[in-house]
């Protein structure tokens, strides 16, 4: 009879199309997710896969029983959630952007965890949109991730956590000449460091630019907050990017940070989860702690926390 692990293997080959991929997901060598899928063709008795030297795609009986096993996988969950004795025990799955990690959520996270001793936490750092559908298909548990542009799917919910006001970054000792001290004339003359505009955090940036009406030279795209903040720390150039909470801006003897003028846009942050799942214990946990951050007004290195929000579920 084949393990629930063994199930969770198999939806994680079905998802990512080789034993290497989803061996990586889960923690799993290929080969030792091989021998798991082999066992499980082997208990049903037929083969679930078509295999090539570079990927394993589901067959058509693979496919018919992808709802079936996420079923059990689910009420398997569901139920050890129900029958532990502490509700707060067990493995979270949870992703985060690296940039949260920088910020209040860390304090968040280390609060829960400390608070209850069993809890074992397994965290992914990842872009918001890889995990929004990591999170729908039952990867994840939950993910700390921007506020989407585009609408979510029905059985998703969206807990605003806290803020953080978009500001333009400059290096002190620069390799460039600045034109002024305004940011205007600095965001239109310098060389700029844009955050991807593939991402949810780009599109907010661009959404900057353009209220602001302002043409930057860019000189460079990457996908990492942190690295253009090292890059802009070094004199390459400038940037706007999310006043990350918990980071000591104005002590930093390498940046300048400059308000932006005539635009209020801020990152906002929050909790993805399904509408229903059996980790709820701990995503109203991470949502308390914000929501008493809120009320009192200050934690350690935040810096004035957005108020908490009831979830937002979308129509589509």
């Amino acid at each position: 009879m084949s393990s629930i692990r063994t199930l969770k293997t198999f939806l994680a080959v079905a998802r990512h199309g080789t034993f290497a991929a989803a061996g990586k997901q889960i923690g799993l060598t290929p080969a030792a997710v091989g021998l798991q899928i082999r066992a499980l063709e082997d208990a049903l008795n037929c083969q679930l896969f078509d295999r090539s030297a570079r990927a394993v795609i589901l067959n058509s009986s693979g496919r018919a029983l992808v709802p079936e096993i996420e079923d059990i996988v689910r009420h398997f969950e569901s139920l050890a959630a129900q029958t532990s004795l502490d509700s707060m025990s067990g493995t979270i799955i949870i992703g985060a952007l690296v940039s949260v990690l920088m910020g209040a959520f860390a304090d968040a996270l280390w609060t829960v965890r400390q608070r209850h001793a069993k809890l074992d936490v397994r965290l992914f750092a990842g872009l918001s949109s890889d995990f929004t559908l990591r999170v729908e298909q039952g990867e994840l548990d939950a993910a700390i991730v921007t506020q989407s542009p585009f609408p979510l799917s029905a059985n998703l919910l969206w807990t605003p956590l806290y803020s953080e006001p978009m500001i333009l970054i400059v290096p002190r000792r620069p390799h460039f000449a600045l034109p002024s001290s305004q940011a205007m004339d600095i965001l239109a003359d310098a060389p700029f460091m844009r955050f991807d505009r593939n991402t949810w955090t780009g599109n907010l940036i661009q959404d900057v630019l353009e209220r602001l009406g302002i043409q930057v030279r860019d000189s460079m795209e990457l996908n990492s907050v942190e690295a253009i903040i090292e890059l802009v720390r070094h004199g390459f150039g400038i940037s706007i990017v999310p006043q990350l909470a918990n980071v000591a801006w104005q002590e930093d003897r390498e940046l300048q940070v400059i308000p932006l003028p005539t635009t209020d846009i801020e990152r906002h942050i929050g909790l993805l989860e399904r509408a229903s799942h059996s980790r709820t214990a701990f995503t109203d946990a991470i949502k308390l702690y914000f929501n008493q951050v809120s009320e009192s007004g200050c934690a350690p290195g935040m810096q004035s926390p957005a108020p908490v929000c009831p979830p937002v579920r979308h129509p589509f």
